[in-house]
């Protein structure tokens, strides 16, 4: 059995180099199928052969001991969320999952340090947010666009530029901060709180100076986020959403419709900025990331309170002197300087018809 144990530990580690190595954001083990992982955005089989529930469990089980972590949430929940760090080679994100009666889960490699913005080709502007001292900034994009990698490097700029207490909130956490100038506190959800709610309102408690705060996902927990901004101090948070638009519709629909006119003028007085972002394939075959970048002026701010969000899309179009860029507009560019195709910025694009009409017309 001993031996039997080893083996399976031997072979993940095996997996879990591979993926390093091979630059690879995600890796599957999953019965019924190969060991796969994910390489630029496509997913390409790792093992040889297919693997089976009793081989899977025996994965799984090893990932646990690798992570030193009791498998009884797992069991009793039927999924669960976690990371590890294994020295000399990277940070694991797990989700352990139950799927047809067999474990499985999808492993998100990390890397130890924390990526320099510019070879992410994170925009100046959006590095930007470093320098605000209060208000409210949201990442949004859909799931692996990058948003926990922006929220990284925007609070390692901080942490380079000036002193300043920050409290990230993380489930799990990604990148390990180290002081520099700055003091941070990094909180994982369910290891060091119990939730973003309750550890959102004790944090206010903490002298904080900059809040990251992983994902909200509730009406109480976005409304003691903006309650946070209000008071003084920085706040920057994600949401699942894709465009400034959809952002600011999202969270106002959170709210039960009696609440909604309060939390629009609360909204346009607390929001700075909102940067939505998604990952695109360039002509090279690899994933390229493109940025709309939304600041919050006068003309928004009306926007927002005055249930008028539909009108933003064309303030950003016309505000490129602010700062701000819509995602179509970035895709077109990226098109005119050659990165990517003119099929990829329609098929990305918000308003696919208007970009090929663009596009088109430059041609």
């Amino acid at each position: 059995m001993e031996v039997e144990t080893s083996y399976y530990q031997q072979l993940l580690e095996q997996y879990l180099k591979k993926a390093v190595d091979d630059g690879a954001s995600d890796l599957f083990i999953i019965a019924g199928g190969k060991v796969s992982y994910k390489v630029d955005g496509a997913i390409q089989d790792l093992s040889e052969e297919k693997v089976f529930p009793d081989q899977t469990k025996e994965l799984i089980q090893a990932l646990y001991a690798m992570a030193g972590r009791d498998m009884r949430k797992y069991q009793t929940d039927g999924d669960d969320d976690f990371s590890f760090a294994k020295a000399g080679l990277a940070r694991f994100r797990v989700n352990a999952f139950r799927q047809r009666g067999s474990l499985a889960a999808v492993i998100r490699i990390v890397q130890f340090d924390i990526p320099d913005y510019r070879d992410l080709q994170i925009p100046e502007e959006v590095m930007k947010i470093a320098k605000e001292q209060h208000g409210m900034v949201i990442i949004s994009g859909t799931a692996g666009s990058g948003k926990s990698t922006t929220q990284a490097c925007i609070i390692d700029k901080i942490n380079q530029e000036r002193a300043a207490h920050v409290i990230t909130l993380e489930d799990p956490i990604e990148y390990l901060h180290r002081n520099n100038k700055s003091l941070i506190s990094q909180r994982e959800i369910a290891l060091d709180t119990h939730d973003y709610l309750s550890a959102l309102r004790a944090c206010l408690r903490q002298a904080p100076d900059v809040i990251q705060l992983g994902e909200m996902r509730d009406y109480e927990t976005i409304r003691t986020a903006m309650t946070a901004a209000e008071t003084g101090h920085l706040l920057m948070a994600t949401l699942h959403t894709r465009g400034a638009v959809n952002t600011i519709d999202r969270i106002i629909d959170t709210f039960p419709s009696q609440q909604q006119e309060q939390i629009r003028t609360q909204l346009a007085a607390v929001l700075i900025t909102v940067v939505s972002q998604q990952l695109v394939p360039d002509v090279n075959g690899k994933m390229t990331p493109v940025f709309e970048i939304m600041h919050v002026n006068s003309a928004i701010k009306n926007m927002i309170r005055d249930n008028k969000s539909y009108q933003i899309d064309n303030a950003i179009q016309t505000s490129a002197a602010e700062g701000m860029i819509s995602m179509d507009q970035s895709l077109i560019t990226l098109f005119q300087n050659g990165k990517i195709t003119a099929d990829t910025a329609v098929e990305y694009a918000v308003n696919p018809d208007q970009v090929a009409r663009k596009i088109k017309g430059r041609g």
